[in-house]
């Protein structure tokens, strides 16, 4: 038996919901499937540590934040922005604040108020939510879905994919979507992580004594980029906000050399020279360790990087030792997995779409979110340009469908 139905959108995650959310408000009726048992369960996961929603720097250098894509993208967020995301939280009831570092959260912090809102605003909205039905492909032209081990057909007149990238899989997005898409001929570039850790061979005594340790306000230098953050030392690497934001550069570096060398500036707010003058003081019967955290507060963490990365004969001459607490050199071995990165590179081609993101063979078909062929750094980028795609279908849907008026003379 074939279902039909108005509006098929698959995937529960925010860009799929948000196109639910646009078009029922209209009016339109609304079929969302999700594999899942419940919706929206990476934004749960996202909103842990408190929930990122957006960004409230400039709209200039907004865009930027999406390199190689942000001329492409710019008039998606032209039509939602990241005043737009605070107004979207407000009409569901969730007024936001602008933390120190710019970013934008909820008020209390948390992902799951502002979801159930939704959704209760959804189904009164008369969306209808069909859970646990992964989609299979098409059939005979069809949607096919399973559910209760059985493939259940659909046939509607629009289409919205919102299938997200590849990590994180256990939330509901695998990537096992770019495998049906080419099988229709839809162009797809390579998964990959994006905001992703990478690999490091550390001592063990390090590991066994820092391994989950933050490791704060220090500098990163790659190639031409340099940022002052935080990131984190794992058992396998290194991983974290300041990373992350590296992370695409990096990452491409590895795709075609066996390493990559980053340079770590233990004091960034200072100069050499500073830190060479510093270094000077006698050391008399203080050890190494007691001296760096009198004269210069390096210790912990911080100091542990610079006993296993400093060559021995540095500790032997001051300038030497500026230098490598400035230009600390770390070697990265390899990119972290695609199933533990925070998000995902690569998608659907922009060969394939047109500027509504309707699949150039499949008209009346769209996509949506991050199974697009974009990428962002974490702070709030992410979910709006996700929410910002979503916008720009549902609108031109309701363009299409919406009812000419005629008026008499």
């Amino acid at each position: 038996m074939v279902q039909h139905v108005e509006i098929a959108i698959i995937g529960g995650g925010p860009a799929g919901l948000m196109v639910a959310d646009r078009l029922s408000a209209a009016g339109l009726s609304v079929h969302l499937y999700e594999r899942m048992p419940t919706v929206g369960r990476k934004f749960l996961q996202a909103g842990k540590g408190g929930l990122n929603l957006t960004h409230a720097e400039a709209e200039s250098a907004f865009i930027r934040r999406f390199g190689q894509q942000a001329d492409r993208l710019y008039p998606y967020l032209q039509r939602f922005s990241a005043q737009s995301m605070r107004d979207w939280a407000a009409s569901l009831g969730v007024e936001t604040f602008v933390g120190s570092s710019g970013r934008v959260f909820p008020q209390d912090m948390k992902a799951a108020p502002l979801l159930r809102a939704w959704v209760h605003r959804l189904k009164q909205q008369g969306v209808i939510f069909h859970l646990r039905h992964r989609w299979l492909g098409w059939q005979d032209g069809l949607l096919c879905f399973e559910h209760q081990q059985e493939c259940q057909l659909v046939q509607a007149k629009q289409v919205i994919f919102a299938l997200g990238g590849a990590s994180w899989p256990h939330l509901g997005s695998d990537g096992r979507w770019t495998e049906l898409f080419r099988a229709q001929g839809i162009a797809v570039t390579t998964l990959l992580p994006a905001n992703c850790a990478f690999q490091v061979d550390w001592p063990d005594w390090l590991i066994e004594r820092y391994a989950g340790t933050p490791v704060k306000q220090v500098e990163i230098h790659f190639q031409t980029q340099a940022r002052i953050g935080e990131w984190v030392m794992s058992q396998q690497g290194i991983e974290g906000s300041l990373v992350y934001a590296l992370s695409a550069d990096i990452r491409d570096h590895l795709l075609t050399h066996p390493s990559a060398q980053i340079l770590l500036n233990l004091l960034p707010y200072q100069s050499i020279a500073q830190t060479q003058q510093r270094l000077s003081i006698a050391r008399g019967k203080r050890s190494w360790s007691q001296h760096l955290k009198k004269c210069l507060g390096i210790d912990g963490v911080r100091y542990a990087l610079l006993k296993a990365l400093a060559p021995p004969d540095v500790w032997q001459n001051r300038q030497r030792l500026a230098e490598h607490i400035h230009r600390l050199p770390l070697a990265l071995t390899g990119i972290g997995s695609l199933e533990e990165a925070i998000s995902t590179a690569g998608g659907v081609d922009w060969s394939a779409l047109d500027a509504q993101l309707m699949l150039q063979a499949m008209p009346d078909h769209y996509c949506v979110g991050e199974m697009l062929d974009w990428e962002a750094p974490t702070g709030g980028y992410l979910l709006t340009m996700s929410m910002a795609t979503a916008v720009v279908v549902a609108e031109h849907i309701l363009n299409k469908t919406e009812p000419t008026t005629h008026v008499s003379d």
